[in-house]
């Protein structure tokens, strides 16, 4: 499952899952690892013009594709956090597998993401703080409470 050292390759024959497609169509344990097909389809429509059409077959070759590729990236963190002797695979090995299989360009705004998505809970979470503890003045709690239906209904 490892990159190559030297040329940031590897190796795709050897899948991260080996179910044959025959067991595909009747195995639990195969749609358990799939991404749902109604979000895959959603976010390929959200690149495409608004008349456009994806067939079924489409969906489920991308569906495989994103799943096979999720396994790949999850499998090379958790290599790293096993040797590491660490159980919980966080963002930041998500980002080193990343970079480590050859996705140099996807590295960097993962990276980016990840910071900012830390951002957000630190002060969301400072937010319920002040809310529960009773430190927030009429102003700030009427922020907070617009703040948290758009959150919440977007």
């Amino acid at each position: 499952m490892s990159a190559s050292n030297n040329n940031n390759t590897f190796d795709t024959s050897k899948p991260v899952f080996s179910i044959s497609m025959a067991e595909s169509s009747s195995s639990t344990s195969e749609q358990e690892r799939l991404l749902p097909i109604a979000n895959v389809g959603r976010i390929m429509k959200q690149i495409l013009p608004p008349n456009a059409k994806i067939s079924k077959e489409a969906k489920e070759t991308m569906q495989e594709c994103v799943s096979e590729f999720i396994g790949f990236v999850t499998g090379e963190a958790s290599e790293k956090c096993q040797k590491e002797r660490r159980k919980t695979v966080n963002g930041d090995d998500v980002c080193w597998a990343m970079s480590a299989l050859g996705f140099d360009d996807y590295a960097p705004p993962l990276k980016r993401y990840l910071e900012r998505y830390r951002e957000i809970e630190v002060d969301r979470a400072n937010q319920n703080r002040a809310v529960n503890t009773g430190d927030m003045d009429d102003e700030n709690l009427l922020f907070h409470t617009k703040s948290k239906q758009q959150r919440d209904s977007g």
